[in-house]
């Protein structure tokens, strides 16, 4: 298993310094990375919490355009498109009814495998969270424990009549079979940076507002149901 894993490790890194010659053109957004210096621990159990941050700045006309369910929604699609386009295709995500499974090439070669994501929604917050079941990148011994997730908060506007948003990409929990079968410092050195690497470059991506459309759709209606509150960001669901 190691092989595959340190291919795919080195395709990623090449790919996001392709990735990062970003054209220098006005954007409708400005995103900029918060993450904290130490923004990677790892526990006396060898578990790994990784929380990568950005803050995007935007017109508060079209935050208020984009502020509905179906746009977090397709926030989780526009992270698997993009670490899809990042890898020129090789990484793709398979849907099925109850998992997600992102995929080197085919079906077989599973690197990670969730559930399918659970939302939370309300005033300023959404949550999407996908639970980690296995995958090649998983130690036996992690199974079913981690969990990723995007986290989004919104800021009042300032006077500007511009709106913040915080936008936070976290991996709790997580047990790398890398670090199970060669050692931590390997993993810190290689699948670590690489993760980090490919996540700034997914949050500054958004300063495009390029939502990709959900294969899903579950809350491309936006229609509200009568028991529920009328705010479309006050419910939760799962998909």
């Amino acid at each position: 298993m190691t092989g595959p894993t340190v291919a795919l490790l080195l395709l990623l890194a090449s790919a996001v310094a392709v990735a990062r010659r970003r054209r220098r053109v006005r954007l409708p957004a400005r995103a900029v990375i918060v993450s904290p210096k130490r923004s990677t621990a790892v526990t006396e159990h060898g578990a790994v919490r990784s929380i990568q941050s950005a803050e995007v700045t935007i017109d508060s006309a079209d935050l208020e355009r984009l502020w509905k369910p179906k746009n977090l929604e397709r926030l989780g699609r526009t992270y698997w498109r993009f670490l899809s386009r990042v890898t020129l295709g090789l990484i793709r995500v398979i849907y099925g009814e109850h998992e997600r499974r992102v995929v080197l090439l085919v079906r077989p070669l599973t690197l990670l495998r969730f559930n399918a994501p659970e939302y939370v929604l309300e005033g300023d917050h959404g949550t999407i969270r996908w639970q980690i079941k296995d995958g090649l990148l998983v130690a036996r011994a992690g199974r079913g424990s981690g969990f990723l997730a995007l986290d989004v908060k919104r800021r009042a506007p300032g006077a500007d009549g511009r709106s913040t948003l915080r936008i936070d990409v976290e991996v709790s929990n997580f047990y790398p079979a890398i670090a199970a079968e060669i050692g931590m410092p390997v993993y810190s050195a290689t699948q670590s940076v690489v993760h980090v690497l490919v996540t700034h470059a997914f949050l500054r991506s958004l300063a495009k507002l390029d939502l990709a459309v959900s294969k899903v759709g579950r809350f491309e209606s936006e229609t509200v149901p009568e028991t529920e509150p009328e705010s479309p960001l006050t419910r939760s669901g799962r998909q």
